[in-house]
């Protein structure tokens, strides 16, 4: 043990490979590593069932990756940190952003609190390749689209820093080791965090997913071996494995941004999957830089136009999309996989969101929210970027006239229908001819099938061509009324 302690905070964090923060309390000396649960100035913005569940255990992981050293906790940091740093006598406190409206808002509050009672704190970039003030047009205005964003503001910027290793001599203490009062006022477990639904709901998530630094850097190794060869066209297609499923090791700080941006550039690969790949990491970047310009972008409209859109009220219809049952195979398929397996592939997800907002006319925070409770890759910044990206009402918006065909998509990315039989099993005996479409076949063709529309699966919900026809109505009548 050495005289000088410090903090570590983990957050969004959960990795000691590449941990600015972590890096620069280890080159003081000891540190103690602590989590905290913070619900209490979250808000809106406390975890949903699927995030809480991938917390506990990607914190179980970190714990042991900290030999069973990671001090939990569970109340308001604006206390607790405070409390904790005078009590053990820390030197610092240590922690990388976050970039969350509400974080950003507690943590200048910690930072002065912690300054005034005369205790150091550095605070770093473990989150982002470029801090979303460093991206920004001539003028010193914020993006607003994503191309100029990416291609002259990212990739004409200082180059991303090179990840770092883990602490050499990373001398992490346990509370234990202090004989105060408030480890027996403060102090909890993983297990007591009670982060766990207690239904057993996420029970079939388990087998889907490998949580935790080690296998976000598996993963990675993984896609870079048998996924990016075929990146660029074959990530449209939701039955192929050419996808990274790295948006939840990210989110959590399992892995670093750094870490993926240069094992991918190192590639000896063909350019176009090399810098399509990347330029996703980018969506990542510039939807931080758009929450963190906007603050508003998880409950505003950032096109002002869509205030007075006619969303509908319709709760049935939101009830049989949350469920799968809207009759639309792909629609379904989609919602399917993410109930049982807590994630949903990206060319899906918009096919859903395009049908949610714009088929059925339900307002994109119906959407937003159901994904925000049972994506395990909920993050405020995509998933509030994103939907308004579909919606149309967002920056670079998708064109509203955009609106996906769920049985042409299907078509075209699921010819096969490999993708809707894994998860619509009621249609797999259905030929192909009317996979996409099941109320279009003959009814001998849904007997020999063993499909009864209505009973065994659903009617369609709506019409396409009408349904079309009037979200291109609504909002050509609030372009009018501008």
């Amino acid at each position: 043990m050495t005289d000088h302690i410090s903090i570590h905070w983990f957050r969004q964090d959960l990795r000691v490979i590449d941990n600015p923060a972590l890096n620069a309390a280890a080159k003081i000396g000891d540190v103690l590593p602590v989590y905290i649960l913070d619900d209490q100035n979250a808000g809106d913005g406390c975890m949903g069932g699927a995030s809480r569940w991938w917390l506990h255990n990607s914190l179980l992981e970190l714990n042991k990756s900290l030999d069973g050293n990671l001090c939990i906790l569970e109340g308001d940091p604006k206390e607790l940190i405070a409390e904790l740093a005078i009590a053990i006598k820390a030197t610092g406190v240590y922690w990388n952003r976050c970039y969350e409206p509400w974080r950003i808002n507690r943590d200048k509050f910690i930072k002065a609190d912690l300054i005034e009672k005369g205790i150091s704190v550095e605070s770093h970039n473990g989150s982002l390749l470029w801090e979303p003030w460093e991206i920004s047009k001539a003028d010193g205005t914020p993006y607003k689209v994503f191309t100029p964003f990416y291609r002259k503001g990212c990739l004409n910027a200082e180059s991303p820093r090179r990840p770092l290793p883990a602490p050499k001599l990373l001398g992490t203490r346990n509370i234990g080791t202090f004989n105060i009062k408030f480890i027996k006022k403060f102090k909890t477990s993983i297990t007591h965090l009670n982060l766990l639904p207690t239904t057993g709901w996420h029970q079939p998530l388990e087998q889907h997913w490998d949580i935790g630094e080690n296998a976000a850097h598996a993963q990675l190794e993984t896609f870079l071996t048998t996924g990016i060869s075929n990146y660029k066209e074959g990530r449209n297609f939701p039955a192929k494995p050419y996808v990274s499923r790295l948006s939840s090791h990210l989110h959590w700080g399992e892995i670093s941004p750094n870490s993926v941006w240069y094992a991918t550039k190192n590639l000896n690969e063909t350019p176009k999957n090399i810098d399509h790949f990347l330029s996703e990491i980018g969506w990542r970047e510039f939807s931080y830089s758009l929450l963190y310009h906007f603050p508003d972008l998880p409950s505003e409209c950032l096109q002002p136009k869509f205030i007075n859109f006619p969303w509908q009220n319709n709760p049935v219809a939101l009830k049989r999309w949350q469920q799968g049952q809207t009759g639309f195979p792909i629609v379904d398929a989609g919602m399917r996989e993410l109930w049982q397996t807590g994630y949903m592939h990206n060319r899906v997800r918009m096919i859903v969101a395009s049908f949610l907002v714009k088929n059925l006319l339900i307002h994109w925070h119906h959407g937003e929210a159901w994904f925000w409770d049972t994506l395990v890759d909920a993050d405020l910044a995509n998933n509030s970027a994103s939907w308004q990206w579909v919606a149309g009402c967002g920056a670079d918006a998708a064109p509203y006239f955009r609106i996906f065909n769920p049985i042409t998509q299907s078509e075209r990315f699921d010819p096969e229908g490999i993708y809707i039989r894994t998860h619509v099993p009621e249609l797999t005996n259905l030929p192909i001819k009317y996979l996409f479409a099941p109320w279009e076949a003959p009814s001998s063709v849904l007997t020999d099938a063993g499909i009864l529309i209505g009973k065994n699966y659903p009617e369609p919900l709506c019409d396409l061509k009408i349904s079309r026809e009037a979200a291109l109505t609504a909002f050509s009548e609030i372009k009018q009324n501008i």
